[in-house]
């Protein structure tokens, strides 16, 4: 089987009469790309950035990006609040999913012992998922809110290419977690962003902050308020997902 990684460049390139069956692209750039007379019937695409800067992408002529959105915004009840941009309107969005999160945390402990810990097609399971969210929140409102060097709780899984991008990993330990901890340290988590919606202000969503990632790059309180939102939703959709995966019998 042919494998390609980031070292190989592929950009611009063309594939005509090729056999792309069961094709797998991760973490892959296919903006931009142009398919014609291909036969796309059960291909499975996740695109979680599609929906934000008024991207598109065209099936057979027509724009599907609002047709997505509307259709997650009526599978999940309150998502389309993530972008509220008074305090208000973020603290109604918070509480939300919130509720959304603890009726999936709910369905989870129904299901059978070890269902958190099922990895679904190589995907994080439910446990880790959980702990991503606890490092997005160190990141977004930790580091980037409050200005904390170092915000990481040692529970935290980090996104794949953390290491590469050249992040040190010794912050988070390299012990799984007893799953009861990692809800203990979850919930702990989302008590810091309800405290800190619960006083937030007008002028204070303004205020601008270094980016994470890029601290030479400004962002705005109210743009990483946002982003700790979409990773929530992200990750709830995702989270879903694997659950019904698992209960009809999918998981690996």
């Amino acid at each position: 089987m042919a494998a390609f990684d980031q070292s190989d460049d592929l950009r611009g390139a063309q594939f005509t009469d090729v056999n792309l069956r069961g094709a797998r692209f991760v973490r892959s750039d296919l903006s931009g790309a142009v398919m014609r007379a291909v036969d796309a019937a059960g291909a499975d695409l996740d695109a979680p950035w599609l929906l934000e800067g008024g991207n598109t992408l065209r099936i057979n002529g027509i724009d599907v990006v609002p047709f997505v959105e509307a259709e997650l915004n009526r599978r999940f009840p309150g998502r389309a609040d993530r972008r509220s941009g008074d305090p208000d309107g973020l603290r109604a969005a918070w509480a939300g999913l919130e509720g959304t999160w603890q009726a999936t945390l709910d369905r989870a402990a129904s299901m059978p012992p070890g269902t958190v810990d099922i990895s679904v097609d190589g995907e994080w399971s439910f446990a880790q998922t959980l702990r991503h969210l606890v490092m997005a929140t160190d990141t977004w409102l930790g580091r980037g809110i409050l200005d904390i060097e170092q915000p990481y709780h040692p529970i935290g899984q980090p996104n794949a290419e953390y290491e590469t991008d050249g992040y040190d990993l010794a912050v988070f330990s390299k012990k799984t977690p007893s799953y009861a901890d990692v809800l203990e340290v979850r919930a702990g988590r989302a008590a810091l962003v309800r405290d800190y919606l619960a006083v937030v202000t007008a002028a204070d969503l303004s205020a601008t902050r270094r980016s994470p990632w890029a601290p030479e790059m400004p962002v705005t309180v109210l743009s990483c308020l946002h982003t700790i939102l979409n990773e929530e939703w992200e990750h709830l959709r995702y989270a879903v997902r694997d659950l019904d995966a698992i209960g009809a019998g999918f998981g690996t």
